[in-house]
Formats: structure tokens, C-alpha cells, sequence
């Protein structure tokens, strides 16, 4: 790396802990579930599949294969028939809504890859270079590693590209503080050798694109916070493995989320705090 992100590595005093930006997002939100999702065999039962997650995967899978061709077939027609490749109605409520969402998936990715095209008519100044690419860098406490959805080139820097489904419209404070963002961006830089600093949030249902620029103090605060994290929960799967209370080192953490958790059937908690939400509830009005 260039700048401010230290990557000295002294493998004889410290063990690295690999984490993923969603490992660290579930100890954050809630021990148990990190807990029940990556530590305990065999793996508890598991919720059936909920309906904005499979419409935020087709939308996914849509958008690499449309990237995947070249620039001169990337059209709003070849985006709409990716839809209908990849689809798939589970979690839905029943065939018309499905049919409903699968629509407005098709209408969605067809508009976005015209203004993509709109920003980049001649495709010299953005070009793709990664695609579900994954990537990953060691610090001195860590090995942070995971897939970006996609990397642009844009003059002589990398972008990185995160495709939202959902129905919060994300902002610039969202790019901001998104730490899995800023990890990507670092093991973009690490991985694919060019500088990395710009992130942006795409929410396909609003067309809208919330992006920021870190500099190098900001990248190594997240890259410091998400070293701590990481001890925390190394020490605690470290402590069960010796013997230690799971439901000590390993808390619930009672919240409305819990209505949507596909860990609810394990933890009581989790299903006094707040009612089970149907699986279609979390759909972009």
C-alpha cells in the first residue's frame, strides 16, 4: 500500500484473525448470531429464504453477467433478459407479487445501465476490472478478504461499487461510515495494485448513487476499528473452544432486527423481542 494504511506484518508475536465484512457486521449487531452462524456445529436450522434477498441476489447476478459482456451489447434489453435468466420467486408472498418485483428488477437494472452508458459513452475514461472480485489484505492483526460487487477504473484510480436493493435510499454518510466499504477499498488497493480511496453505494430501485472519498486517516480508522472487533471475537470463540459459557461470551442482542433473523429459531430471545416479519416485508415499496 501506498500511504497511511500499515501493512507490516511480525508473524512471530501476532496471530492474524480472517474476518469478512460480514463476520465483523453480525458480532457487531449481535454475539449470538455470529455465534449460531459461524461457530456452532452442526449449524442450527435456519428461516427459509426471504424475498428482498433473493430479489437483491438476481439483481446481482443480473448485473455481473451484464458486465461480463462487451460494451456494445450492454443494453437496457440484455439487462431486462438477465433478470428473467437468474430469477427465481422464493420467499415471495405468492406468483403476482413475484411477478410484481420481477418486473420492476427488469426496469431497474434496463434504466441503470442506461445512465451507466450515459456517464461513459465512449467507455475511455470507466472501465470495469472487477466483477464478484475477491480481494483481501493483511495488517498486522488481520486478514480482511471478501467480494466486491464491482471495481472500476477511472483514470489512473479504483472504484469501489456495491449494489443496494433495499428500501433505504443510502447517502453519502452511509459510503461514509460503511466499514465494509472502506476494508474493500484497502484490499482493492492491496490486490489489484492501483490506488483505491473512492466507494459508492448504487441503490438500483431509486437510480440514486451515494459515494465518498476516504483519505488515508479515514481508511486506518476503519481498518483499526475492524482490528478490534476482530480480537473481540477471536477471544471469544477462543474462550468457548476452552471451555467457556456460550451464552456468556456470546450474547444476545434483543432488537426490532431480530423480527427478520434467519438465527430467531434458535434464540428465545430474539423471538420475545420482536414478532416474526413475513418474509416479503423488507421489499422496496
Amino acid at each position: 500500500m501506498n500511504g497511511g494504511v500499515q501493512l507490516g506484518l511480525d508473524f512471530a508475536t501476532t496471530r492474524l484473525v480472517r474476518v469478512t465484512p460480514s463476520r465483523l457486521a453480525t458480532w457487531t449487531d449481535c454475539p449470538r448470531r455470529y455465534r449460531l452462524t459461524y461457530l456452532d456445529r452442526p449449524s442450527p436450522p435456519r428461516s427459509g429464504g426471504r424475498a428482498h434477498s433473493t430479489l437483491g441476489a438476481v439483481v446481482h447476478l443480473a448485473l455481473r453477467a451484464l458486465f461480463e459482456l462487451p460494451p456494445e451489447e450492454r443494453t437496457p434489453r440484455a439487462a431486462a433478459a438477465l433478470v428473467d435468466r437468474h430469477w427465481t420467486s422464493e420467499g415471495f408472498r405468492d406468483a403476482a407479487q413475484a411477478a410484481e418485483y420481477r418486473e420492476r428488477a427488469r426496469g431497474w437494472v434496463a434504466e441503470y445501465v442506461t445512465e451507466w452508458s450515459a456517464d461513459s459513452p465512449d467507455g475511455q475514461d470507466v472501465d470495469v476490472v472487477g466483477l464478484e472480485q475477491w480481494v483481501s489484505v493483511a495488517t498486522e492483526r488481520i486478514v480482511a478478504e471478501g467480494r466486491v460487487d464491482r471495481i472500476d477504473r477511472r483514470g489512473a484510480d479504483l472504484v469501489v461499487v456495491d449494489y443496494k436493493t433495499g428500501r433505504w435510499v443510502p447517502t453519502a454518510e452511509d459510503a461514509r461510515s460503511s466499514q465494509a466499504l472502506a476494508l474493500y477499498a484497502v484490499a482493492t488497493e492491496h490486490t489489484l495494485r492501483r490506488p483505491c480511496t473512492q466507494v459508492e453505494l448504487h441503490h438500483l430501485p431509486s437510480g440514486q448513487v451515494a459515494a465518498w472519498e476516504h483519505d488515508r486517516a479515514s481508511l486506518s480508522g476503519h481498518v483499526r476499528r475492524a482490528e478490534e472487533t476482530a480480537a473481540e471475537l477471536a477471544g471469544a470463540a477462543d474462550e468457548l473452544a476452552a471451555g467457556g459459557d456460550a451464552e456468556e461470551l456470546f450474547p444476545a442482542r434483543p432488537a426490532a432486527r431480530c423480527g427478520a433473523c434467519e438465527m430467531r429459531r434458535s434464540c428465545p430471545e430474539g423471538r420475545a423481542a420482536a414478532p416474526e416479519r413475513d418474509p416479503w416485508a423488507l421489499l422496496a415499496p
